[in-house]
């Protein structure tokens, strides 16, 4: 894929670039891959952008997946029919989702738990606003970093599917930890889980308990419940929408082009071979440990060390002669788009190679209007 556009003269540096037609086809194919836009319930925290959202829509997609208020808000200003806040909600952050849901009644709105005092809590403030919210059940499928483990699932859902203020509907399954880079050994860890997910939920099922929205996956994942034949659910892949160069690498089955770039200069040659870029952390994702990013089109040179508006390399022996100078502008794809993108509050769009306009990355901020 070229990268290259014409008008670079005029961004200032460091950058984000979108690629609108690589954007629109990572989206085509997980629409593919899931078997159809219906069966999508896709993440925004990769981009926290509204035409993003809006180019989604258009393809058919209208359920979105957010970690904040401020994307679930994005979310419902541009057409979401369905918006899930897949984090817990706590503390303002209650009262915050039920006015997001007073103030966007043409949305449906839906949260998470996983403890009986944190749904309690929002039980009795979704009485206090006259509204009844929709809830999934957090289930922990191994990552260990949220939701209820599978022994203790039953008894959960059976206790909140009490609380008058709550509509409990099903689970929200998500398995960060399925990162095998083979898709067959990836999908065998997922049909282990799923096996004992399902039994559950026929057991629910079985006694009467509403039991009828499944979310599940993320990007590495998502396939492999298609693969599976486990059609009952919705998927929610995020990252390969925009798509990077760590998930580029470490997924071959994943047919994902990195829809993003940064546009870098170098800024000084401070040594005999050296040049800097002017990409602090402050401008890529510092995580995850490794290369923060690759840099298209030069392959002969080793990171030395990274601050907050700089990145120093320094070209291999022998290539010397080729070393960059101050103004040569480079392209680098973000080994971790996702924080990379919260780091712009917009991104160039360009599109047959030419820039089109700017989108504002809309959610980057924790709080819009509620």
């Amino acid at each position: 894929m070229n990268y290259d556009f014409a008008g670079t003269e005029s961004v200032i540096t460091p950058a984000l670039i979108y690629y609108y037609d690589t954007i629109k086809d990572n989206v085509q194919k997980a629409i593919a891959m899931a078997g159809g836009a219906k069966h999508l319930w896709p993440h925004v925290k990769t981009h926290k952008c509204a035409q993003v959202i809006r180019m989604q829509i258009e393809m058919g997609i209208t359920r979105f997946k957010c970690a904040t208020i401020a994307e679930a808000e994005t979310a419902a200003s541009y057409g979401a029919s369905h918006v899930l806040v897949a984090y817990p909600l706590i503390g303002p952050d209650i009262e915050r989702f039920l006015r997001l849901k007073q103030g966007f009644p043409m949305a449906e709105f839906w949260a998470i738990g996983d403890c009986r005092t944190q749904l309690e809590r929002l039980n009795e403030r979704a009485r206090t606003f006259g509204t009844r919210c929709n809830v999934l059940i957090d289930v922990n499928t191994g990552m260990d970093r949220t939701g209820v483990k599978l022994s203790y699932l039953k008894d959960l859902y059976r206790y909140c599917s009490t609380l008058d203020n709550l509509a409990i509907r099903g689970f929200h399954c998500y398995d960060g930890q399925r990162t095998e880079k083979e898709l067959e050994v990836r999908t065998a860890c997922v049909k282990e889980y799923l096996e004992k997910m399902v039994q559950i939920r026929e057991e629910l099922l079985e006694q009467k308990y509403c039991c009828d929205t499944l979310v599940v996956g993320g990007s590495p994942s998502f396939p492999c419940y298609r693969k599976l034949g486990f059609n009952d659910a919705y998927y929610s892949p995020g990252t390969v929408l925009i798509n990077d160069c760590g998930y580029s690498m470490k997924y071959p089955d994943l047919k994902f082009r990195p829809g993003a770039a940064i546009l870098t200069r170098v800024v000084s040659n401070p040594a005999e071979g050296y040049f800097t870029l002017d990409l602090g952390y402050k401008g890529i994702a510092a995580d995850p440990p490794g290369k923060r990013g690759k840099i298209l089109g030069l392959e002969h040179a080793e990171e030395m060390f990274q601050s907050e508006e700089h990145w120093t390399w320094r070209m291999d022996e022998g290539y010397e002669e080729e070393t960059p100078e101050p103004g040569d502008e480079f392209y680098v794809i973000p080994t971790h788009i996702c924080p990379t993108s919260a780091l712009y509050t917009s991104a160039v769009v360009v599109k047959n190679n030419r820039i089109i306009g700017e989108w504002m990355i809309t959610a980057r901020n924790r709080k819009i209007i509620y």
